[in-house]
């Protein structure tokens, strides 16, 4: 029983000294000595629990993915809140994630243009927010002729509002046009500013 308390106290140890690394690095420039300097475990330790820096990376994605949509989902499936209510918590809940975890995005597309099915997950929840009352909602409004578009449009707009900054984000800080702390200031207001934009394109 020992040994089994010191392993899971090891294997947390790694992997919360690999969501430091990764935030402050990224996945690409981050080593897999890096992240076992920042634990200050020996470099085969982590070989050991995780393997490769790949695994360990998806094992933090996932969990964070999983406690994402533990947040989302009382969210969306919520009756009693409005559209509006939901668009500025859906986009604080994330934005508050991706600030954690700005690889995040990237990560996700490297998953998906590349075919890899290696986080059903993504799935799963994606069919949970399409089943949700929350685009049940957005349906009745087209269904009553309030918005003349498909609801799923309203999904992707906020999608892509809400991620792109974090996809571009390496060229930005490049580039110089923002430090790190202006970039974060800006995502900022955006908790704010997407949900604006999103109701008034809905006319809420």
């Amino acid at each position: 029983m020992a040994k089994q308390k010191i392993d899971i106290s090891t294997e947390e140890k790694l992997k919360e000294a690999a969501r430091t690394v990764f935030t402050q690095k990224g996945y690409a420039a981050t080593k897999v000595r890096d992240i076992a300097a920042e634990a200050n475990i020996n470099l085969a330790l982590v070989n050991y629990y995780f393997r490769s820096k790949e695994k360990l990376f998806e094992l933090i994605m996932t969990e964070t993915i999983q406690k994402l949509f533990e947040k989302i989902r009382p969210i969306i499936y919520d009756e009693t809140t409005t559209i509006t209510a939901k668009i500025e918590s859906i986009v604080d809940h994330y934005l508050e994630l991706l600030i954690a975890n700005p690889d995040f995005p990237l990560f996700i597309v490297n998953e998906l243009m590349s075919g890899a099915k290696r986080l059903p997950i993504m799935t799963d929840n994606g069919k949970m927010f399409l089943n949700s009352y929350f685009v049940k909602q957005l349906a009745a409004l087209h269904t009553e002729g309030k918005i003349k578009f498909h609801p799923v449009n309203v999904m992707m707009n906020m999608i892509g509002l809400i991620i792109f900054p974090f996809l571009a984000r390496p060229l930005i800080l490049r580039s110089g046009a923002l430090g790190e702390a202006e970039f974060r200031a800006i995502v900022e207001e955006r908790k704010k500013l997407i949900p604006l934009w999103l109701t008034q394109i809905i006319n809420l």
